[in-house]
């Protein structure tokens, strides 16, 4: 693939963070009606319904351990769902999506070595920036539910890459989605039904529909055409997207510390991304990039991100 593959592949990566977070800043009206886990439950079940009709599974698409992973990956797409919708009713939507970011940089600090490792600490220091534990302004069950939400976008990782390695194309997700909407259903539907109207419904599916499915669409169109490398360090930009969004849309204006913050979470995802990609069996990613242009794909490894789910 040549120069021209490659800048298309970043910019649907770009467009899909920026679905993303116009997705999760239109929820926050929809919280004031339904409360957060309402809100999470009903993008939920929009989406698994989509993911049913657009897939229409088959038995004989699964194995046994394909279809154990996808239910998992379902759990874990809920507690990163509901957890986020809870943290971003608390906390400005660029302090808490930086939280919750802490979940794949985990992850790619884990897949490191050595000094790269150091990255963790730069993160760190930003959280504490963006939260700011000494001003005591900062919602502590909104930033539990921002961890919390990071924990599960970790599982959420690598469950989706054992999916994506024994399910093809987007089939995974015909399970995982209609299971996460089982969840919520359960943690939330009960207490919601009485409260929807045509409007709401109608705002739910176009919320479903923006964020996650033409998202994970983009970014697997995305993910043929860039390396693991080139991905992982465009969606560390997703905070200061995050921060972007919340200032136009939502009127949240950081102070200076906070600005500060995010521009560590940022490097530090950058820094952990580009030092920690996925080795594929020929080897690594970054191994091959070192021959092509930047962010040409070398194969068909996916990497999953679940901020489209959030």
């Amino acid at each position: 693939m040549n120069l021209q593959s490659a800048r298309a592949g970043a910019s649907m990566a770009v467009v899909s963070m920026l679905c993303v977070q116009l997705g999760l800043a239109a929820s926050v009206g929809l919280i004031d009606d339904l409360g957060s886990t309402g809100a999470a439950w009903l993008r939920l079940s929009f989406a698994g319904i989509l993911m049913l009709l657009i897939v229409r599974p088959r038995r004989a698409m699964f194995t046994p351990e394909s279809l154990r992973a996808g239910i998992a990956l379902g759990v874990a797409t809920a507690g990163v769902t509901v957890l986020f919708m809870a943290a971003i009713a608390r906390l400005p939507l660029g302090t808490a999506s930086s939280i919750e970011f802490l979940g794949p940089l985990g992850v790619a600090i884990a897949r490191s070595r050595g000094v790269a490792r150091a990255w963790a600490l730069v993160a760190s220091a930003g959280v504490l920036l963006l939260t700011q534990p000494w001003a005591g302004t900062a919602d502590p069950v909104g930033v539990a539910c921002a961890l919390g939400a990071a924990v599960c976008w970790a599982a959420y990782i690598l469950l989706t890459q054992r999916v994506g390695d024994s399910v093809s194309g987007i089939a995974g997700l015909a399970i995982s989605m209609p299971v996460a909407a089982v969840v919520a259903t359960v943690v939330a539907g009960p207490g919601v039904v009485a409260n929807l109207t045509p409007q709401l419904l109608l705002i739910g599916l176009g919320l479903a529909i923006l964020l996650p499915v033409i998202p994970f669409v983009l970014e697997l169109l995305a993910l043929r055409r860039l390396t693991t490398a080139a991905f992982g360090t465009l969606m560390a930009l997703e905070p200061a997207f995050a921060l972007l969004i919340g200032f136009l849309a939502l009127a949240q204006v950081p102070n200076a510390l906070a600005v500060v913050g995010i521009a560590l979470v940022v490097a530090a995802g950058i820094g952990a991304e580009r030092s920690g990609a996925r080795t594929s069996v020929g080897g690594s990613l970054d191994d091959v990039a070192e021959h092509a242009t930047l962010g040409v794909e070398a194969g068909e490894e996916r990497v999953p991100d679940h901020r489209q789910l959030a």
